[in-house]
């Protein structure tokens, strides 16, 4: 049995799913580690700067944001086809039936 006080790492799969992606991608030499810590440090600074009050619920989603920089930066995606991405999982979500798996059309 889980402690009150004490929260779980995760609160959603996807910010598991992030962090993992992150770590494999780190892993495989896509980026450094020290290239890791810098994207993520810049992703928490420009949420602080824009009015984020860095309270704990917000740092996966600077993992997003670091990702999505660093791997623009390294020429893996760009800018446009993570823009086309999400979109597609937006539309994913608004399409799909309550309940069941949103996945993207192939």
């Amino acid at each position: 049995m889980r402690h009150p006080e004490v929260k779980a790492p995760f609160q959603e799969p996807w910010q598991a799913e992030a962090l993992a992606t992150a770590m494999g991608l780190q892993e495989a030499g896509v980026f450094s580690a020290a290239e890791w810590s810098d994207a993520l440090g810049a992703a928490i600074r420009r949420a602080q700067e824009s009015g984020d009050p860095d309270e704990g619920n917000t740092y996966y989603l600077h993992v997003l944001d670091a990702l999505e920089v660093l791997l623009s930066a390294k020429g893996v995606i760009g800018v446009q086809e993570i823009a086309a991405r999400k979109d597609q999982w937006v539309e994913a979500y608004r399409t799909t039936p309550h309940g069941h798996p949103v996945m993207l059309k192939s």
